[in-house]
């Protein structure tokens, strides 16, 4: 099986550096453009399927990446952004990123998910595509922090990283594995 990894565009809270989590938001036009970037770039791969977050951003990235493909696209609650909880909205200046992502710690909040419950969430989701979609080729549309767990998943975690901010894709980035 081969995965294809890509982040939604571009929206004007990543610009903020404000944490999205699960606030729907839309693609701004530089996140439209990236998408259609994307498109561009993946048009010489052979995918079946596209699986998605169902949240406006990752959707809409996944959209345009697929148009004019004929490649059913999927949407999963299972790789949606995480939940931030009560930190939806802040920026990096109101809080330390570091607090939220320090897998050591795996500090438990009132709200948002811990690291750990983000890490078994997502694995549990790879493991079940594994056996859905042998021999495929599938395209995930996701999330800044879900591609957090994804790529430790498929490129281990350095020993001295305690903290995962910034382990994440940038806007449109795209990752491949094998499975």
């Amino acid at each position: 099986m081969k995965i294809l990894l890509t982040r939604h565009g571009q929206t004007d809270w990543n610009v903020q550096r404000r944490i999205q989590g699960k606030t729907d938001i839309e693609l701004n036009n530089i996140g439209i453009m990236q998408a259609e970037e994307t498109r561009k770039k993946l048009l010489n791969y052979n995918i079946d399927y596209i699986i998605s977050s169902p949240l406006k951003r990752a959707k809409k990235t996944a959209e345009i990446i697929g148009k004019d493909r004929n490649i059913p696209i999927i949407f999963d609650e299972r790789i949606e952004e995480r939940a931030f909880g009560e930190f939806e909205g802040k920026t990096s200046k109101e809080m330390d990123f570091s607090l939220l992502w320090n897998r050591k710690v795996n500090k438990k909040f009132e709200k948002a998910e811990s690291v750990e419950e983000v890490f078994n969430r997502v694995n549990n989701f790879l493991e079940n595509l594994k056996k859905e979609y042998p021999d495929k080729t599938v395209l995930l549309v996701t999330h800044g922090g879900i591609s957090v767990p994804i790529r430790a998943y498929f490129e281990g975690i350095p020993e001295d990283m305690e903290v995962l901010d910034g382990f994440g894709l940038d806007n449109c980035e795209v990752k491949q594995y094998e499975l």
